[in-house]
């Protein structure tokens, strides 16, 4: 008797036809699933490409008609002055804001400063942008570059300089912020697309008193200008200069950096207060 290898009763052309089977369908499937490897990753490609459509080095295309921005100090950026004052008491009083009307626009949210405008290459408002208060900011930002400077600041909320409480200090600081604004302008189209241009300015006017006195020991203002990119990066065209920052709050946030660190770079100033005879505080 021949063994029975086929125990089901199946030819051994059938089986051998049925395994074949098997295999084609899993060979199937597995291509199915490349062309879908495949599709999805078109689909990536063309979204990717979309998206840089919309971008011009890094930078997005503005969108909306308003933007909050976030306008802060950069310690340590601006170098040379730190520790070169005395270590003596010195009262920041709170920045009065000198330009508080500019008209912040139909849309601009409660309780935020207008700062400026990103505008396209006729010069049309595309989006308005704005940050906290600015009296705030500012008052931190003096406080934290008079640290810097080697003087023992403190703040305080009064704005006007009053001798009879301020007597237990050395110095009072009196400001205002004369200008704080940021202007981001589409320029000309280059190889990857359209270019911006971003210029922020920055200024304070100043008066520091020494009690019990009623007359400024020292008056002066602290003026900052910064472009993005700088003109004439590296020699290149306007078309193939880069900025550095994405966001025109950061270039304003140089501008404010600069601006607050100008005023202990201040020649007179620095001379005054290190000759200044001072018998306590």
């Amino acid at each position: 008797m021949r063994p029975n290898f086929f125990s089901s009763g199946r030819s051994p052309l059938s089986s051998l036809m049925a395994c074949r089977g098997v295999v084609g369908r899993r060979a199937k499937q597995s291509r199915g699933k490349r062309r879908l490897a495949v599709t999805l990753l078109m689909l990536a490609t063309i979204a990717w490409a979309a998206g840089c459509s919309l971008t011009s080095g890094g930078v997005a295309i503005p969108k909306g008609p308003i933007s909050l921005q976030k306008l802060e100090y950069y310690p340590y950026q601006v170098k040379g002055y730190q520790n070169t004052y005395p270590n003596r008491s010195l009262v920041v009083l709170m920045p009065v804001d000198a330009e508080p009307d500019r008209n912040p626009g139909p849309d601009a949210p409660q309780g935020k400063a207008f700062i400026g405008v990103i505008e396209n290459r006729n010069k049309t408002i595309i989006q308005r942008l704005y940050s906290d208060p600015l009296p705030a900011i500012v008052q931190h930002a003096i406080l934290q570059s008079a640290k810097e400077a080697g003087l023992r600041p403190t703040a305080v909320a009064g704005t006007n300089y009053v001798p009879d409480l301020y007597h237990n200090y050395t110095y009072v600081l009196q400001t205002s912020i004369v200008q704080c604004w940021v202007e981001k302008r589409r320029g000309a189209d280059g190889q990857y697309g359209p270019t911006w241009r971003t210029a922020a300015n920055f200024g304070l006017k100043l008066a520091l008193y020494k009690p019990p006195f009623k007359i400024p020991f020292w008056q002066g203002g602290s003026d900052s200008t910064y472009n993005d990119p700088p003109i004439g990066t590296f020699g290149l065209g306007p078309e193939d200069e880069v900025g550095i920052y994405d966001e025109p709050g950061q270039d304003l946030s140089v501008a404010l950096t600069r601006g607050v660190a100008g005023i202990f770079q201040h020649q007179d100033l620095h001379t005054l207060i290190v000759q200044d005879v001072v018998l306590r505080h």
